[in-house]
């Protein structure tokens, strides 16, 4: 399962939230670890190892997952932002991006309040824009999509109408 949006709002406490639910394993945005671990900011030439590490860990938390696998963000994010801060995407990361599939894809509404989040987070502006640039390419790859929005309890409710019910514990 994918699940996308803009930054700072709420994939991965979504996703750490669906995980918990359906009592599975989800997959942190490596992203963030890069930017920690470095203290800085992806250079365009970072790009494809970012979306490629957060590949190869959805590839090893699989075996661990139920019948779900929740992912905080996909290779598309990556490319998305690669196009907004560098005006284009790396033949490796299109390729990469383009062979990924995900059963369904949840996209994190950006309703939240915005919070800096140190070098990783830029400003409300960006994140508005980032997510029309998303929804317009789910649009143009036609890839389906539910929009979550409000509290993370409604975003809950709302993943179930895709997801179904979890089953009792």
């Amino acid at each position: 399962m994918a699940i996308l949006g803009a930054e700072s709002s709420g994939k991965s406490t979504f996703a750490a939230a669906l995980a918990a639910r359906y009592d599975t394993v989800w997959v942190p945005e490596y992203l963030r670890e890069f930017v920690e671990t470095r203290a800085r900011v992806p250079l365009e030439s970072d790009q494809f190892f970012i979306a490629s590490t957060q590949v190869a860990r959805e590839l090893a938390a699989a075996p661990r997952a139920g019948a779900l696998l929740f992912c905080d963000t996909t290779p598309l994010m990556t490319a998305l932002y690669s196009r907004f801060y560098f005006g284009g995407v790396d033949p490796g990361l299109a390729a990469l991006t383009a062979a990924r599939r995900y059963d369904v894809t949840l996209v994190t509404a950006p309703d939240s309040p915005w919070v800096a989040d140190g070098l990783q987070r830029e400003s409300e502006g960006v994140r508005q824009s980032v997510h029309r640039m998303l929804l317009d390419e789910l649009a143009a790859r036609a890839i389906p999509y539910l929009l979550v929005d409000g509290p993370l309890a409604r975003r809950l409710l709302q993943a179930e109408s895709v997801l179904g019910a979890p089953a009792p514990a």
